[in-house]
């Protein structure tokens, strides 16, 4: 065992405790700013549907239904304007982290092969690369890479932790420089509804990729916009020559959603009003916290889109997470997402109204 986690870095969110212990002293209690878990209500209507299928006795399969893949097809069309999109487009996932550390190994990624992403991102893309004993690396641009050996590109917009929001253009460019070389692309786009000061673009719309999903998945989770992370539940689209070898293996693993949780995200993609009612309470609680930020001498950088403000004093974000902390407010230093984050931190928006306006009154 020990030869498999030796390959990884020490779990970051284990450096956090002390600074936990210091904020949950405070005499008000802790405002937990730090993981970006959803603490509002799971919708009603997507209970109700978890409730109807939870006498599920046999075995699900890792496809999942085909009501489930209606509801998959039929939400990437009518939100990301994709178009002719079928069954063998997309594939449920259990949860989007399991993918990002699996795929490498399931796309048969081993030593000489090379993963990149962007050079401030979700830890577990380099993850991913360390469990298949690929090479990694990140980028400012990708187009800049070597494409000499470059097997899978991570393209994460909106962005977790900067909040930046590639743009349409940028897109086009990146995903027909990746064709040219054969490289495959996957855009992680999990934030993708939650845009503020920019409207986020999906690489599968047909003005990013001309109509073909040739090379490229989309990546999607219903943790954030239906507040599911306990669920479990995300999904790809792009690529069936990509899904299609993917099911095979998932198949192979048993990595299948379970009953229940696929005829809630059935519930959770028909309906765009409980996403409407979310945003608003994450927007409310943005623009409290953006404001209390920027009047405690903080600068924010990007931020347009996501669940997270991406903020600094110029100085170490360990500095920076010990003075919030004494304030009872916990945040995540910005060298969790490399080290061009040695001076920021990222700040949630994910905890209650009453927990948030006693953030803002400390700060």
């Amino acid at each position: 065992m020990s030869a498999v986690s030796d390959r990884l870095p020490t779990f970051p969110w284990d450096k956090l405790t002390p600074y936990k212990a210091t904020a949950a002293a405070h005499p008000d209690g802790i405002v937990d700013l730090s993981v970006g878990t959803p603490v509002d209500p799971v919708p009603e209507l997507i209970q109700k549907a978890l409730v109807a299928a939870a006498d599920s006795p046999g075995y699900p399969t890792v496809w999942g239904t085909p009501e489930l893949r209606d509801a998959i097809t039929g939400w990437v069309e009518r939100r990301l304007g994709a178009r002719d999109v079928t069954h063998r487009h997309v594939l449920p996932i259990v949860g989007s982290k399991e993918l990002v550390a699996w795929l490498p190994t399931q796309l048969g990624l081993g030593p000489g092969d090379r993963v990149a992403y962007p050079r401030l991102a979700y830890p577990t893309y380099e993850v991913g690369a360390r469990l298949a004993r690929a090479d990694y690396e990140a980028y400012d641009d990708p187009t800049e890479l070597d494409p000499a050996g470059l097997k899978l590109l991570w393209l994460n917009s909106p962005s977790n932790p900067t909040g930046k929001v590639l743009s349409k253009a940028e897109l086009t460019r990146i995903v027909a420089w990746a064709r040219e070389h054969g490289i495959l692309l996957f855009s992680d786009e999990c934030y993708l509804e939650l845009g503020w000061e920019a409207d986020p673009v999906s690489v599968l719309h047909p003005d990013v990729n001309g109509g073909s999903y040739d090379g490229i998945v989309s990546v999607h989770s219903l943790s954030k916009r239906s507040n599911l992370a306990g669920y479990r539940a995300a999904f790809l689209a792009g690529d069936p020559a990509v899904l299609g070898p993917l099911l095979e293996i998932r198949k192979h693993g048993g990595m299948m959603t379970s009953a229940p949780t696929q005829a809630a995200v059935v519930a959770a993609l028909g309906d765009d009003e409980h996403v409407r009612v979310q945003r608003e309470r994450y927007a409310s609680r943005r623009e409290l916290l953006r404001e209390a930020l920027l009047a405690h001498g903080f600068r924010i950088e990007h931020s347009e889109a996501s669940l997270y403000l991406w903020a600094t004093r110029g100085e170490s974000c360990w500095d920076t997470v010990a003075h919030l902390a004494e304030r009872g407010i916990l945040v995540a230093p910005g060298d969790f997402y490399g080290p061009a984050g040695a001076e920021f931190v990222r700040v949630a928006l994910t905890a209650t109204d009453e927990r948030v306006a006693a953030a803002v009154r400390r700060l």
